[in-house]
């Protein structure tokens, strides 16, 4: 197999990334331990394997969603310190603004 040379520049360029002198030094090489790793795994014969999403069956944990009655008007008002109807009464919070 011949030695890679990956351009790191031309690679942080399209990044959008401005890399000293030494961090192009220290990034050339692990550059092309990454492409050989991934031609590496290309090399593997996956015919007849199926594609998936993730590497284990996953299950819902999850309970079947089923509509169920909700709480009263009554109910959610009961303990609010003042309202108005069927609404709960707020004070008015304007941050920054004077009158």
């Amino acid at each position: 197999m011949e030695k890679l040379k990956i351009d790191v520049a031309y690679v942080a360029e399209l990044a959008r990334l401005e890399l000293t002198d030494e961090e192009k030094a220290v990034f050339q090489p692990q550059l092309e331990n990454i492409v050989k790793y991934v031609e590496k795994i290309s090399s593997v014969d996956v015919d007849g394997v199926e594609p998936m999403m993730h590497g284990r069956e996953l299950v819902n944990a999850f309970r079947e969603d089923v509509v169920r009655p909700g709480m009263s008007t009554e109910t959610a008002l009961a303990n609010a310190p003042k309202r108005v109807g069927d609404e709960f009464l707020l004070p008015k919070i304007v941050e920054g603004a004077e009158s």
